[in-house]
């Protein structure tokens, strides 16, 4: 929606505020689950920004959201169906009042993490620019957010990638309840844009023409020089930070000397002043307003009981993937670490909305040699970033949204701990809070193990981290050919995989499949037919036991699970029942790991063709050491493997 007209821009800040005085009210009554975060006294902020973009401009909100959806156009009724739970909001019951998401109006969605947001917001704009869109995207954030590490690395990504994004500071204070004075430094929070090349403005956040005429002038800046750009704008907001805040940490003078400055007021005197209205009109205009958002609440208390059902809720964790089973039997000889490469060779070459990102992947080859020459192969689509793993994480996760297929590289699996966030919160969740507004598909790769002498913080097998975040794919292919074929079904797969790559397989020799050849995700490879003993595993530990049993695998079945979440659970179920004696592997400690889930589920699905308790050779719960001899005691090693193997065998 365009705002341009200078009552329609009094008509929605009125708007905004009769909503938000009426959600204030239903939620301190109990009528509404949950909370909320109004801003009532912020409407300039939120009208002014939205009258002064273009409606292809995207936007990423706060938790503090609701101004932005009604000033972009949204429904009152179906956000008030949002915050009923019904089906009929716009993310049918599933975000809330802080995951309000409508690509309609390109908004792709308010994250309620402070700072959070930021990343995705220069992903929307990194894809616009790759896809040559003339418009930008806006990352919304308050000032309690600019303490976060997160703001600093989008900045600095966003500075160096040129990137067509504004950020948009509302200052209204307070981060809760702590009060700016004593929280930030330095004074000036726009400045701070400075140290990264970034031009910025200061702007009455409470006047809704300052803000319009500053937003546009930010516009057509970014637009004409490829730059970010800063706006900070004053504002404060009336009521408390949600429903239970009772304001003790603010004086009651303070809030009076806002109120004068009320942004509503102030407007409605300028229009009266300019003679572009009278008293009456802005008068009928409150009316009508208050009486749209009576009527918005009257049609959605109909159906606010009509939730979606859990069948349906299935249906969103997950966007819709194919099944990318085709192998020709055409292969060739080489490694691991050959595999990979030859893969991302192929999904770069055959799809132009790919592209890859990391820490030096570019002439130095990628920190364990996999990118290789890629970045002459495919100029423009191997992107080198700074050390910023959350921000360049977060970046690729809203580029996805738009619809690019970016692979990220991690150099350490270690690392994944900051890049955490966007993934278990935006990658995993998004298709979810928008009920299939929007999908992530997106490969992130970083090689787990130990092995090279790295030390505790660089070898850790870290997957199991992952493991209970649904809406996450998780894959750790333990051979070259399962890993060229996987890892081009999960560049595929219009979902967030998590593609973990051990660093002791690198070396690996085996066969290669061609081009063509794909394995779907989600379903276990089974390797040999014994009757004796079934042993599952994945990545390195399935190898380990694979040489611990070779001489007597005539005797055993293998299951590599090559996806570890979700896991193959029928094919495992099936020749459990066949066989009755089970060993799981895996190089990491037990304790929410795969090992643990695999031994959960025989116990409750297939307790009764057991011959015996299932058995797990797992790593020592220990940081992996630096000494190499203790280095290679903490992980299974084949003599432990085998003298299980010879205890299963003859009970």
């Amino acid at each position: 929606m365009v705002v341009d007209d200078k009552l329609e821009v009094y008509r929605i800040m009125q708007r905004s505020r009769l909503f938000e005085q009426k959600l204030d009210v239903l939620f301190k009554a109990g009528v509404f689950y949950g909370t909320t975060h109004l801003g009532i006294g912020q409407e300039a902020s939120h009208t002014g920004l939205v009258a002064g973009l273009d409606r292809r401009d995207w936007i990423v909100p706060t938790h503090r959201c609701h101004g932005f959806n009604i000033a972009r156009g949204t429904s009152l009724e179906k956000m008030f169906s949002e915050l009923f739970g019904s089906r009929y909001g716009i993310c049918k019951g599933l975000g809330g009042s802080m995951h309000m998401t409508e690509t309609a109006t390109c908004n792709a969605g308010s994250s309620a993490i402070v700072a959070s947001g930021v990343p995705i917001a220069a992903g929307l704009a990194f894809a616009l620019k790759r896809q040559k869109k003339d418009c930008i995207a806006v990352a919304i954030f308050g000032d309690g957010a600019t303490s976060r590490g997160a703001i600093h690395e989008t900045m600095n990504l966003a500075s160096v990638w040129n990137l067509p994004l504004l950020f948009y500071l509302e200052n209204n204070h307070y981060g809760m309840s702590a009060s700016a004075d004593v929280m930030l430094s330095g004074g000036n929070l726009a400045r701070r844009a400075e140290g990264y090349g970034i031009g910025w403005r200061k702007v009455d956040g409470n006047d809704v023409v300052a803000v319009k005429e500053a937003v546009e002038e930010a516009r057509a800046g970014i637009l004409r020089d490829s730059r970010p750009f800063l706006i900070e704008v004053d504002t404060y907001r009336m009521c408390g930070h949600s429903k239970s805040d009772g304001l003790v940490y603010r004086s009651r003078e303070e809030e009076e000397l806002w109120s004068r400055k009320d942004p509503i007021r102030s407007y409605a005197a300028r229009l009266i002043l300019e003679g572009a209205c009278d008293e009456e009109t802005l008068k009928r205009i409150h009316d009508e307003e208050s009486a749209k958002v009576d009527e918005a609440l009257i049609a959605a208390e109909v159906t606010k009981d009509d939730a979606i059902s859990l069948r349906e809720l299935d249906g969103y964790l997950f966007a819709k993937r194919g099944d990318f089973l085709h192998e020709t039997g055409t292969t060739h000889k080489g490694s691991y670490r050959d595999a990979i490469r030859e893969a991302l060779d192929e999904i770069l070459g055959s799809d132009s909305r790919a592209v890859m990102m990391g820490e030096d992947i570019g002439l130095y080859g990628g920190c364990f040699g996999v990118s290789g020459d890629l970045c002459r192969r495919h100029p423009g689509q191997i992107l080198e970033t700074p050390v910023s793993e959350e921000g360049f994480t977060g970046l690729a996760v809203g580029a996805s949204m738009l619809g690019e297929h970016p692979i990220v590289e991690i150099m350490y699996a270690d690392f994944s701990t900051l890049a955490s966030d966007p993934l278990i919160n935006h990658a995993a969740k998004t298709y979810f809070m928008s009920a299939g507004q929007l999908s992530c598909p997106l490969v992130y790769r970083a090689p787990i193990g130990s092995g090279t002498g790295h030390g505790s913080q660089h070898t850790g097998c870290i997957e199991s981290m992952f493991l209970n975040t649904p809406g996450l794919i998780v894959v750790a292919p333990s051979d070259p050919y399962t890993a060229k074929a996987l890892l081009k079904s999960a560049a595929k797969a219009n979902n967030p995989v998590l593609f973990f790559e051990h660093k002791g397989l690198y070396l690996d020799n085996g066969d290669i499949g061609d081009e063509d050849t794909f394995l779907p995700l989600g379903k276990a490879f089974v390797h040999g037919n014994g009757e004796d003993l079934l042993i599952i595993g994945y990545s390195h530990a399935f190898q380990t036991a694979r040489r611990a049993t070779r001489d007597i695998a005539d005797r055993i079945t293998y299951i590599d699970l090559g996806t570890i979440s979700p896991i193959d659970e029928e094919t495992i179920i099936e020749h459990v029942n066949r066989i009755g004696k089970v060993l799981v592997v895996e190089d990491t400690p037990i304790g929410g790991s795969v090992a643990d889930t695999v031994v959960a589920l025989i116990s409750t699905r297939a307790h009764g063709a057991l011959d015996h308790a299932p058995r797990i050779v797992a790593a020592r719960k220990l940081p992996t050491p630096f000494s190499k001899i203790l280095e290679q005691s903490v992980i299974p090693t084949e003599d432990e493997i085998r003298s299980q193997v010879d205890e299963l065998l003859i009970l």
